[in-house]
């Protein structure tokens, strides 16, 4: 499953990427911390949509993204 940004919402154009919780490999359970974003006006996580083996990470720390940008892969 791709993991992406979710939409964030009116008047926030840019986050970036600050901080991931795991690395590729490692088992996740629904729910749990995926990775850090911060906007200009919020700081929030990103939650495992599923439970599953992280098999890809596609953008590093400290990268300007998009919720149309593919953070991760769970399978």
């Amino acid at each position: 499953m791709e993991v992406k940004l979710a939409d964030l919402g009116k008047n926030i154009e840019k986050a970036v990427l600050t901080f991931w919780f795991v690395k590729e490999g490692d088992i996740v359970e629904k729910g749990a911390d995926l990775v850090e974003i911060s906007t200009d006006k919020a700081v929030f996580t990103v939650p495992a949509p599923e439970k599953g083996k992280v098999v890809e990470i596609n953008i590093e720390e400290g990268t300007d993204i998009l919720p149309s940008d593919v953070l991760c892969v769970i399978k």
